[in-house]
């Protein structure tokens, strides 16, 4: 009859940009001595907080069980994470509702027997040792080497003293914490202490932005046809060429696991866009009437060419103009910049940190980008915006923005 052997986990993973650069760490702990027994890390590319997190825990788990192979499952192994959602997930009490984290839970569940694990949540203050194992590995990713075992300072950050063994695995049936919603985020973790930051990295370290990933409607019947099609006039549901590309990009976006939440204009295309997306990563979409396109007036409809022999100088006055707006009422540009500003600052507060999909239309992507890059109005002329492309922009902490892509389409081909 084997003798059992308790060991704890400590496990963490973050990604500098969620998704960006990505990296986890895991330390095996002799719960009596608080002794590292093995440390893992790893630079995995780039790849979310919650794919990193996961990562490291698998690595923990295989870490323990290498360490005593022949122990069965007489081993027996408390995990303690700072991500509250790979703990409540693993216990058995959030489902799992994204499709790319279930075959990584899944693959951490099979290397030891269930009983033998137990989950605990422990703030990120008391996951030093882990935290610091994955910065060693992001810091090695960026300066294009391995991560080294040998050249670790992690252990600096290991408790003085360590948890009684008992009070560790008496845990197993109580809940990690109580209330509180599942959440896909985790803060970036900080710089390792020492390690030189050089070019663009000397910023100071302001945490994962809020990413904006802008994603066009597919085509309707009238997008071939270049006609203007706003919000003021019909609200054409997809072709069967726009129906194919929405599924495309629900495809690109479940490969990717990183959409968090989506948020949709609430004309009929994109909605139609937004569920097809939806329903492959198992989201709710929210509806925000800012996302919706510029009502066009009287000019709904029609081609630029129909709009220039009917209504040539108010045109002429348009494109001359952020102010001027179509001719029967519609919108000016200035004012679709002024609600698209709105509601990138409401965004923004609301998914600090997190990963959304906004489903809208070419002036509302395209102000987005202005604004993030300074640009003048008249930039708007001068994107190029398909059907069913991504662009995507990133918001920091202090205000300023990235934009890491424009009008891709590559997921269509």
């Amino acid at each position: 009859m084997s003798v059992a052997r308790q060991v704890v986990v400590e496990a963490d993973g973050g990604s500098r940009g969620n998704p960006g650069p990505a990296g986890y760490g895991a330390v095996v702990i002799d719960p009596a001595t608080g002794e590292p027994l093995a440390e893992a890390a790893e630079y995995i590319g780039v790849a979310t907080n919650n794919v990193a997190e996961y990562r490291g825990l698998i690595a923990g788990l295989e870490a323990a069980k290498a360490l005593f192979p022949d122990a069965g499952e007489a081993l027996r192994v408390h995990v303690r994470m700072d991500s509250k959602l790979v703990v409540e997930q693993m216990s058995g009490r959030w489902k799992i509702k994204h499709p790319d984290m279930k075959p990584l839970a899944a693959r951490a569940a099979a290397i030891l027997p269930p009983s033998s694990v137990t989950y605990e949540w422990i703030p990120r203050a008391q996951n030093k040792h882990a935290d610091r194992l994955a910065n060693e590995a992001m810091d090695a990713g960026r300066e294009g080497r391995q991560w080294e075992a040998s050249a670790s300072t992690a252990a600096l950050d290991a408790p003085a003293a360590a948890p009684a063994p008992d009070a560790l695995f008496s845990l197993a049936d109580e809940p990690a914490e109580s209330g509180g919603e599942p959440t896909d985020a985790h803060p970036a973790p900080q710089q390792s202490a020492g390690t030189p930051q050089t070019g663009w990295g000397a910023a100071p370290d302001l945490g994962a932005p809020a990413t904006l990933v802008l994603l066009r409607h597919g085509e309707t019947a009238l997008t071939p046809e270049k006609r203007f099609s706003g919000s003021g006039g019909t609200d054409p549901e997809l072709s069967a060429v726009g129906r194919g590309q929405a599924e495309r990009a629900a495809g690109h976006f479940a490969a990717l696991g990183t959409v968090q939440e989506i948020v949709s204009s609430p004309l009929r295309r994109c909605r139609e866009t937004a569920a097809a997306v939806a329903a492959r990563l198992g989201l709710d979409v929210r509806i925000d009437e800012s996302l919706r396109e510029t009502d066009f007036g009287a000019w709904e409809g029609l081609t630029f060419g129909e709009v220039r022999e009917r209504y040539g100088d108010d045109l002429t006055a348009w494109l001359a103009s952020p102010d001027t707006a179509p001719t029967g009422g519609g919108e000016s540009f200035a004012q679709v910049a002024e609600r698209v500003a709105a509601a990138r600052d409401r965004l923004v507060a609301r998914y600090a940190g997190r990963t959304v999909l906004l489903v809208t239309h070419v002036t509302p992507i395209k102000t987005f980008v202005r604004l993030a890059l300074g640009a003048p109005p008249e930039a708007l002329f001068r994107m190029e915006l398909s059907a069913a492309s991504i662009s995507t922009v990133a918001y920091y902490g202090d205000g300023n923005a990235s934009v890491r892509l424009l009008n891709d389409t590559s997921h269509l081909r």
